[in-house]
Protein backbone atom coordinates (compact mmCIF):
# COMPACT_ATOMS: atom_id res chain seq x y z
CA UNK A 1 0.00 0.00 0.00
CA UNK A 2 2.70 2.43 0.87
CA UNK A 3 4.31 2.01 -2.54
CA UNK A 4 1.02 2.78 -4.26
CA UNK A 5 0.40 5.85 -2.09
CA UNK A 6 3.92 7.10 -2.73
CA UNK A 7 3.42 6.52 -6.46
CA UNK A 8 0.09 8.39 -6.40
CA UNK A 9 1.70 11.20 -4.42
CA UNK A 10 4.50 11.51 -7.01
CA UNK A 11 1.98 11.37 -9.83
CA UNK A 12 -0.04 14.21 -8.27
CA UNK A 13 3.13 16.24 -7.82
CA UNK A 14 4.04 15.67 -11.48
CA UNK A 15 0.54 16.73 -12.57
CA UNK A 16 0.72 19.86 -10.44
CA UNK A 17 4.11 20.72 -11.90
CA UNK A 18 2.85 20.25 -15.46
CA UNK A 19 -0.23 22.34 -14.69
CA UNK A 20 1.92 25.07 -13.10
CA UNK A 21 4.20 25.08 -16.17
CA UNK A 22 1.18 25.36 -18.48
CA UNK A 23 -0.28 28.27 -16.52
CA UNK A 24 3.08 30.03 -16.54
CA UNK A 25 3.26 29.65 -20.33
CA UNK A 26 -0.31 30.91 -20.70
CA UNK A 27 0.44 33.89 -18.44
CA UNK A 28 3.56 34.75 -20.45
CA UNK A 29 1.57 34.53 -23.70
CA UNK A 30 -1.11 36.85 -22.31
CA UNK A 31 1.50 39.40 -21.30
CA UNK A 32 3.06 39.24 -24.77
CA UNK A 33 -0.31 39.68 -26.46
CA UNK A 34 -1.36 42.53 -24.20
CA UNK A 35 -3.18 45.20 -26.19
CA UNK A 36 -1.03 48.29 -26.57
CA UNK A 37 -2.51 51.65 -27.57
CA UNK A 38 0.55 52.72 -29.57
CA UNK A 39 2.63 49.88 -30.95
CA UNK A 40 4.54 48.30 -33.79
CA UNK A 41 4.05 44.69 -34.84
CA UNK A 42 6.23 42.90 -37.37
CA UNK A 43 5.28 39.21 -37.56
CA UNK A 44 8.31 38.12 -39.63
CA UNK A 45 10.72 39.08 -36.85
CA UNK A 46 8.31 38.33 -33.98
CA UNK A 47 8.19 41.96 -32.84
CA UNK A 48 5.34 43.50 -30.89
CA UNK A 49 6.41 46.51 -28.84
CA UNK A 50 5.07 49.77 -27.49
CA UNK A 51 5.95 53.18 -28.88
CA UNK A 52 6.69 56.34 -26.90
CA UNK A 53 7.25 59.92 -27.99
CA UNK A 54 10.90 60.89 -28.44
CA UNK A 55 14.18 59.30 -29.45
CA UNK A 56 16.35 60.16 -26.45
CA UNK A 57 18.21 57.43 -24.54
CA UNK A 58 15.63 57.29 -21.75
CA UNK A 59 12.83 56.59 -24.25
CA UNK A 60 14.78 54.09 -26.37
CA UNK A 61 15.76 52.16 -23.24
CA UNK A 62 12.11 51.30 -22.64
CA UNK A 63 10.28 51.45 -25.99
CA UNK A 64 10.42 52.16 -29.68
CA UNK A 65 10.83 55.92 -30.06
CA UNK A 66 8.78 58.20 -32.29
CA UNK A 67 10.62 61.08 -33.97
CA UNK A 68 8.67 64.05 -32.61
CA UNK A 69 8.95 65.98 -35.91
CA UNK A 70 7.28 63.19 -37.87
CA UNK A 71 3.63 62.34 -38.32
CA UNK A 72 1.66 60.07 -36.02
CA UNK A 73 -1.05 58.74 -38.35
CA UNK A 74 -0.79 60.04 -41.91
CA UNK A 75 2.26 60.89 -43.99
CA UNK A 76 5.66 59.59 -42.89
CA UNK A 77 5.61 57.99 -39.43
CA UNK A 78 9.24 57.72 -38.27
CA UNK A 79 10.42 55.38 -35.53
CA UNK A 80 13.77 54.43 -33.98
CA UNK A 81 14.98 51.72 -31.61
CA UNK A 82 18.16 50.07 -30.41
CA UNK A 83 19.31 46.84 -32.03
CA UNK A 84 22.02 45.59 -29.64
CA UNK A 85 23.85 46.35 -26.42
CA UNK A 86 20.91 47.76 -24.42
CA UNK A 87 18.24 46.39 -22.09
CA UNK A 88 15.71 46.55 -24.93
CA UNK A 89 16.77 46.03 -28.52
CA UNK A 90 13.49 46.08 -30.39
CA UNK A 91 15.11 46.57 -33.80
CA UNK A 92 17.73 43.83 -33.40
CA UNK A 93 16.17 41.84 -36.24
CA UNK A 94 15.00 44.49 -38.71
CA UNK A 95 18.11 43.64 -40.71
CA UNK A 96 16.24 40.42 -41.59
CA UNK A 97 13.33 42.24 -43.23
CA UNK A 98 12.92 42.00 -46.99
CA UNK A 99 11.01 43.92 -49.62
CA UNK A 100 7.35 42.89 -49.39
CA UNK A 101 7.33 42.03 -45.66
CA UNK A 102 4.36 43.33 -43.68
CA UNK A 103 4.49 45.83 -40.81
CA UNK A 104 1.52 46.75 -38.59
CA UNK A 105 1.34 50.10 -36.85
CA UNK A 106 -1.26 50.50 -34.09
CA UNK A 107 -2.40 53.97 -33.02
CA UNK A 108 -5.69 55.47 -31.80
CA UNK A 109 -7.45 52.06 -31.87
CA UNK A 110 -6.64 51.59 -35.55
CA UNK A 111 -4.23 49.16 -37.21
CA UNK A 112 -2.39 50.42 -40.29
CA UNK A 113 -0.80 47.85 -42.59
CA UNK A 114 2.39 48.58 -44.52
CA UNK A 115 4.53 46.64 -46.99
CA UNK A 116 8.32 47.07 -46.94
CA UNK A 117 9.35 48.97 -50.08
CA UNK A 118 12.95 50.08 -49.38
CA UNK A 119 15.87 48.97 -47.24
CA UNK A 120 18.71 51.47 -47.24
CA UNK A 121 21.97 52.25 -45.50
CA UNK A 122 22.13 56.01 -44.84
CA UNK A 123 24.60 58.35 -43.16
CA UNK A 124 23.79 59.15 -39.55
CA UNK A 125 23.48 62.81 -40.62
CA UNK A 126 21.01 62.10 -43.46
CA UNK A 127 17.62 63.16 -42.16
CA UNK A 128 15.92 63.20 -45.59
CA UNK A 129 14.17 59.88 -44.88
CA UNK A 130 12.33 61.60 -42.02
CA UNK A 131 10.74 64.26 -44.22
CA UNK A 132 6.98 64.18 -44.54
CA UNK A 133 5.49 62.52 -47.60
CA UNK A 134 2.19 62.75 -49.45
CA UNK A 135 1.72 58.99 -49.22
CA UNK A 136 1.35 57.12 -45.95
CA UNK A 137 4.53 55.31 -45.00
CA UNK A 138 6.46 54.18 -41.98
CA UNK A 139 10.22 54.64 -41.58
CA UNK A 140 12.25 52.53 -39.16
CA UNK A 141 15.80 53.60 -38.28
CA UNK A 142 18.50 51.91 -36.22
CA UNK A 143 22.28 51.75 -35.94
CA UNK A 144 24.48 49.40 -37.93
CA UNK A 145 26.93 47.27 -35.98
CA UNK A 146 30.57 48.43 -36.23
CA UNK A 147 29.60 51.23 -38.64
CA UNK A 148 29.00 54.14 -36.30
CA UNK A 149 28.50 56.72 -39.08
CA UNK A 150 25.65 54.75 -40.76
CA UNK A 151 22.04 53.84 -40.04
CA UNK A 152 19.80 51.10 -41.38
CA UNK A 153 16.59 52.58 -42.75
CA UNK A 154 13.54 50.47 -43.61
CA UNK A 155 10.61 52.16 -45.30
CA UNK A 156 7.20 50.65 -45.92
CA UNK A 157 4.19 52.02 -47.80
CA UNK A 158 0.63 51.68 -46.48
CA UNK A 159 -1.45 49.07 -48.28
Amino acid sequence: MEVTNEKNKNSKTENLSKKDDESIQISERNVQEEKLDWALKIPKIDLYAGIKEGTDDETLNTAIGHFEESEIEFGNVCLAAHNRGYNVNYFENIKNLEIGDIIYYIVNDYVYEYKVSEILVIYETDWSMLENTKDNRITLITCIENREEYRLCVQAIEI
